[in-house]
């Protein structure tokens, strides 16, 4: 109980530490006009955010292995300190694109420390709720980080978002150095056997549930302003309740998904949350067509789809307990690499199909992530009664 307050300290600092990635997305016509360039060159700024945290996340962190966990937190924080300086203060777009390289590698350390350090926390048993909780500090980011950092965009200028992260983070410094324990590091593992991890073939299927599963998720996510208005057919007004909804639900599947994972054991859970997933995406390509129907078939996709953000993680560490640290930063490389790929697919779809075609290729995503669960969890089984039975 002493370290439950702790783990959800760690959650509020993933959230605005994390928000330093996702408020841009809220304010890039602000940014356009400051830099005086287009809405879309801006945009670059999200790319380039997803490239430097899957490529420089887990880089940083097989260089750490050895670091104390702690001191890797303050590490990570003193780097959103001075990527948020570097925001403020340097002039142009290009500086801009320089201190957006140096927030995501800090953020995205920093989350993946986080999550290593809460499952170290935790008490036997609780390991992938205590994951699911830092989750949700980055989940909310997503929905609670955008319009806050509208609103003080609009009241004090873009800028003061980052004065307000780097201060944050100075302070989360001196709170983690007060509260979190000293918690050893992995033990060094050679390049030569953090490759061979890659080549084992359950970490590999781990990997490839992981990304089809975002793929189908962000898919349609990216594009669900314009789903929701054309397919749907709601309004500007319908469409704002619809995403606060869909936001709730994602924090609560958060959440659930810890939660469930560590009463009915990762296969289960991953399981009937993916399926799950598959159903809501199929169900809001064909049946979704008015609010009424629209908004809980949008909650129930939320829900589903994250609430298999835990076991998924929590599957990777089992996979490899020795590099935990390793493994969840290949899981947010994951990550941001599925994203990139969906933006590119939805938009390929929408444009050449339907924005209503991005819902059916987003579930023959998730449909496949299923399938690779479903061979990855049969050998496990196989293997067990085999092993049982001599």
């Amino acid at each position: 109980m002493n370290n439950t307050w702790k783990i959800y300290m760690l959650a509020f600092i993933s959230f605005f530490v994390s928000t330093s990635e996702y408020v841009i997305a809220g304010i890039l016509d602000q940014i356009a006009a400051w830099a005086h360039i287009s809405v879309s060159a801006a945009g670059q700024l999200i790319t380039v955010f997803a490239i430097a945290n899957a490529i420089g996340s887990p880089i940083f962190v097989m260089a750490t292995t050895k670091m104390d966990r702690c001191h890797l937190l303050m590490l990570s924080l003193a780097i959103v300190v001075f990527g948020s300086i570097l925001t403020v203060t340097l002039p142009g777009f290009g500086f801009l694109i320089v201190s957006r390289i140096v927030l995501a590698i800090g953020g995205g350390v920093f989350v993946i420390g986080a999550k290593t350090v809460a499952a170290k926390l935790a008490a036997p048993g609780k390991q992938a709720g205590a994951i699911g909780t830092v989750i949700l500090g980055f989940s909310a980011s997503l929905i609670a980080g955008v319009p806050i950092g509208r609103v003080v965009a609009a009241t004090y200028g873009w800028k003061a978002i980052f004065v307000g992260i780097g201060i944050l983070s100075l302070l989360a410094i001196f709170a983690v150095a007060r509260t979190i324990p000293r918690t050893e590091g992995d033990a060094p593992i050679p390049l030569g056997k953090q490759l061979a991890l890659l080549r084992n073939p359950e970490i590999l299927n781990g990997f490839g549930v992981t990304f089809f599963w975002q793929l189908g998720y962000a898919m349609l996510y990216a594009y669900i302003a314009p789903f929701l208005l054309k397919v749907t057919s709601m309004g500007e007004r319908e469409v704002s309740f619809a995403l606060f909804a869909f936001g709730i639900a994602t924090l609560i599947g958060s959440k659930f998904g810890g939660f469930i994972t560590d009463r009915i054991g990762i296969p289960k859970s991953l399981m009937t949350g993916m399926v799950v997933h598959v159903i809501a995406l199929v169900l809001l390509s064909t049946i979704a067509k008015s609010t009424f129907i629209t908004i809980p078939l949008l909650m129930l996709w939320a829900f589903s789809a994250w609430s298999s953000g835990p076991g998924l993680q929590f599957n990777l560490v089992a996979l490899a307990p020795e590099a935990s640290g390793i493994m969840l930063s290949l899981y947010g490389s994951i990550l941001q690499l599925s994203i990139a790929a969906a933006g590119g697919i939805g938009g390929i779809a929408a444009g050449s199909l339907s924005i209503g075609a991005v819902g059916w290729i987003a579930a023959i995503a998730v449909a496949i992530a299923v399938i690779l669960a479903v061979v990855s969890f049969s050998r496990k089984t196989s293997r067990r009664l085999s092993y049982e039975s001599n």
